[in-house]
């Protein structure tokens, strides 16, 4: 994967964060994201230590809270859903601002909004600072499943080339006189969505037997992951996170 296909997420810039190998990162954000979630949501003080702990990486990452806000919009459809507990859920009820709610629904409402909110920020900050070739990279060194980094590879690889090629069909279509607002001209839209699958389908089989005729064997060549394999002082700097969080996962365990 060459440069031009880093997600519009990642920002290039230099830090301490950036620095770190990806396989580091990726293991850190799944250790912390474990570590949220496995939080009693009755411990209302433990969440305020992961933010601490968001904010801390985010400015090492030279990455800004406006940047992380606007984001975090992704999770609005799970916020709407959080803010309906309160009146749905059943069992005791308390009156709050004149609204009579129910307890564990308000629990309910908070632990999905903490805990969501909490592992898309981590989600975030590890797209700004890691390019899309590095996540791949860092998951091969994780050892996940060959099938799933090589599925992951091809499809950003290409997702470029298809979309323009959506383009040039949508562009064809409507130069015909096609406008796909009207619910009569669906047919040509559906249409056009079939014959890009099928062109997607076959450009994948030509590509599949291209690399077999060069020698593909099942596994990408270890030229194409690039750079060295994390440190064991790289992986202390990388564990603090994580550790800091199992250890107010633990400590809240205890205290609820």
């Amino acid at each position: 994967m060459g440069a031009g296909h880093a997600h519009v997420l990642y920002r290039a810039t230099d830090s301490p964060v950036h620095r770190l190998p990806p396989e580091v990162k990726i293991a850190a954000m799944v250790a912390f994201t474990i570590a949220v979630v496995a939080t009693p949501r009755e411990a209302l003080w433990a969440f305020g230590a992961y933010a601490l702990l968001v904010a801390v990486v985010a400015v090492l990452a030279r990455v800004n809270a406006r940047w992380l806000l606007l984001r975090s919009t992704i999770e609005l459809p799970f916020v709407l859903f959080a803010f309906a507990l309160p009146f749905l859920g059943a069992g005791e009820r308390v009156d709050v601002a004149g609204l009579h709610l129910s307890v564990d629904g308000l629990y309910g409402a908070w632990n999905i909004v903490a805990k969501g909110t909490l592992g898309v920020w981590a989600s975030l900050l590890l797209a700004a600072t890691t390019s899309t070739r590095d996540l791949i990279v860092g998951l091969d060194r994780l050892r996940c499943p060959q099938i799933v980094t090589q599925i992951a590879t091809f499809m950003l690889r290409y997702l470029d080339v298809l979309v323009g090629e959506a383009r040039r069909m949508r562009l064809a279509r409507i130069s015909r006189g096609d406008d796909p607002r009207f619910v009569w001209q669906l047919r040509g839209f559906a249409a056009g969505i079939g014959a890009l699958f099928l062109r997607a389908f076959e450009r994948g089989e030509r590509v599949y037997l291209a690399m077999l005729s060069r020698g593909y064997t099942g596994r990408m060549p270890t030229v194409w992951q690039g750079g060295a394999a994390a440190t064991t002082g790289q992986w202390l700097i990388a564990a603090t996170v994580p550790v800091l969080a199992g250890t107010v996962a633990a400590t809240a365990a205890v205290l609820t």
